[in-house]
């Protein structure tokens, strides 16, 4: 299958790669790479021959958050297409979430927003030592919202509010002290641990790890429904105030916003 924002590829293990591959954009969340990504994690889910999945990005980016022609389009756009753009969103953690395959984040490079739910939902990450991470949209009068579940069942309430209301940016060794990431390697390490990581799933009965990954989600935080509702209504409730939109114009405005002491 031909993708046009993300590649697919599979070895003769069964070990699949997918990979963002809008490096020029530094793999930025648009539209179209959403729907991508919930069909690729679809279709991996279904596929008997695929063992691990390993989710990294092309360039020097793992993911740099919502794409700007993307933000732009929902700064414009009605209450009621904002909340179908987040639960597309949602859709796809939820697909990439629940895929009955070891998810292995591969994170080559900095990841903001968006890109830390992708993370988040992986089952373990492995990160350059050198990636800088930040939920920065309190940067623009907006909130976490859509990708808030993932995080927060990754991190821990205590840990996340650490990070997720003050947009600062972190590097790898607290990425990890808060479960983000599960280590951090040097650029020519990274091949070798994530093998490392990989090996162990190709010794194990691929039903029973299918079973196990459900298990240990079941007893995890409850991400229903309702929970997701309620992320996408307080996201659209928070691009209704005016922070929302005087911190996007400013961004778009290349400005400072009202509040940013002077």
């Amino acid at each position: 299958m031909s993708y046009a924002t993300i590649s697919l590829t599979s070895d003769e293990r069964g070990v699949a790669t997918l990979t963002l591959n809008r490096p020029d954009k530094h793999n930025a969340l648009s539209a179209l790479m959403i729907s991508e990504l919930t069909e690729a994690a679809q279709a991996l889910g279904r596929d008997e021959t695929v063992r691990v999945v390993v989710l990294t990005g092309a360039g020097s980016s793992f993911c740099a958050g919502g794409d700007l022609e993307w933000m732009r389009e929902q700064f414009q756009a009605s209450r009621t297409t904002r909340m179908s753009e987040a639960r597309k969103l949602a859709a796809m953690l939820q697909a990439l979430n629940e895929m009955p395959k070891p998810l292995i984040g591969r994170v080559q490079g900095q990841a903001f927003g968006g890109g830390i739910g992708m993370m988040s939902v992986c089952d373990t990450v492995v990160a350059v030592d050198t990636a800088k991470f930040g939920l920065t949209e309190v940067r623009l009068g907006l909130i976490p919202a859509t990708i808030s579940p993932y995080v927060l069942a990754r991190m821990g309430e205590g840990k996340a509010r650490r990070v997720f209301m003050s947009a600062r940016i972190f590097g790898t060794e607290e990425a990890r002290e808060m479960d983000l990431i599960a280590k951090a390697v040097s650029g020519a390490d990274m091949d070798a641990a994530i093998e490392a990581e990989i090996k162990p799933y190709l010794g194990a009965a691929p039903a029973a790890v299918a079973a196990a990954k459900a298990l240990a989600r079941s007893l995890g935080p409850a991400i229903t429904a309702e929970v997701i509702d309620d992320t996408i209504r307080q996201l659209a409730d928070a691009w209704e105030t005016p922070e929302a939109q005087e911190g996007i114009s400013a961004f778009f405005e290349k400005r400072k916003p009202s509040w940013v002491a002077q």
